[in-house]
């Protein structure tokens, strides 16, 4: 885990990485062992859904009876908030909504392990010390100089083989299955559900469909620039070590528009990286969902918010009451945390 990052040394680190607009408090708290680890994959947690209870992991509370009164809402025929099907559109914040974020960012982990592989060396004192410098050397070295087809198969082989420090499970395997259940029951009700990320939009690409159901042309994220050669018998599409589009904080409703050319109508995150998308999905007319989900349950994950490193919610929990913004307690409102877990 890095250390205490300033704004500047996680901008440079956007280039890849979430390491967008969250400043460094202290040092993240790692995810406590638990046995209800999941035992099986993400990708069929939400089958248990059923059209009597589409959210059967949450617990009853004001964030379920939202969501699902708004569904019924802009999904009914004849109701006075119905939206047509082509704007039924919501977008979800990737780390720290959909999966863990504890006690880094998961494609940190992978930039540090694709390090060791490669015999570059990271010396954490020195990444404070050069700054922006040293983290851009790290992220061109590791993810950058490749074809893209090249680099969607090292995160693929590095997602089947990685685990979780403390957990010891698939980083795959820590989705949260409330979250799995609320994107199907958006889909359900004939929403088009995208991925909004300030991760990169390559990295994320590998594992949305077969994790969240989300194909990889409805991911919007950071990116570099990508570059068409044909200099060989095979064209190729090159990474090169330049940031292209930095999807984060005030990025993100430029990225929703560039990508998908509505507002959507709802949107999900858990930091103050996804205000700026929040705000501006909420301001337009009509229906409006905007949900934050809010980690305060030490036991089965982590508390955190207002000083994490990772996923840093401040502005956010003052903001929420005013906008009119849901706040998902996890320890309240969860009855299980990641999916396929058996919650108390």
């Amino acid at each position: 885990m890095l250390p205490a990052l300033s704004r500047r040394l996680v901008l440079a680190g956007a280039l890849l990485l979430p390491l967008l607009g969250r400043r460094a408090g202290r040092a993240a708290p790692a995810l406590a062992p638990s046995p209800s680890a999941q035992r099986q994959p993400a990708s069929s947690a939400a089958q248990s859904s059923t059209a009597s209870d589409p959210l059967p992991s949450w617990r009853p509370g004001p964030s379920r009876d939202r969501i699902l009164a708004f569904l019924r809402a802009v999904s009914t025929p004849g109701s006075p908030q119905f939206v047509p099907p082509e704007e039924r559109i919501a977008v979800f914040d990737n780390d720290g909504t959909l999966w863990s974020e504890q006690p880094m960012y998961v494609q940190l982990a992978f930039a540090l392990d694709r390090a060791r592989i490669l015999g570059v060396p990271v010396d954490r004192a020195d990444l404070m010390a050069r700054g922006n410098a040293a983290l851009l050397d790290l992220l061109t070295r590791t993810h950058t100089g490749m074809d893209t087809e090249a680099f969607a198969a090292l995160v693929r082989r590095w997602l089947a083989e990685a685990r979780h420090p403390t957990l010891r499970v698939p980083y795959t395997a820590l989705a949260y299955r409330p979250m799995l259940e609320v994107l199907a029951a958006f889909r359900a009700a004939g929403f088009r559900t995208w991925i909004v990320t300030g991760g990169g939009l390559d990295f994320v690409r590998v594992f949305a469909e077969r994790l969240y159901g989300v194909p990889p042309e409805q991911v919007v994220g950071s990116s570099v620039v990508t570059r068409y050669d044909d200099s060989g018998d095979v064209p190729r599409l090159l990474r090169e070590p330049r940031l292209e589009f930095l999807d984060d904080g005030p990025g993100k409703p430029v990225g929703i528009h560039r990508a998908i050319g509505r507002r959507p109508i709802a949107a999900f995150g858990n930091s103050d990286g996804d205000l700026a998308m929040l705000r501006w999905v909420t301001s337009g007319s009509g229906p409006r969902l905007g949900i934050l989900v809010h980690h305060d349950d030490p036991r089965r994950e982590v508390a955190y918010d207002r000083s994490s490193p990772f996923g840093r919610l401040d502005r956010g929990l003052e903001q929420a009451p005013a906008r009119g913004w849901g706040l998902i307690s996890m320890r309240e409102e969860w009855a299980t945390v990641y999916a396929g877990s058996e919650g108390p």
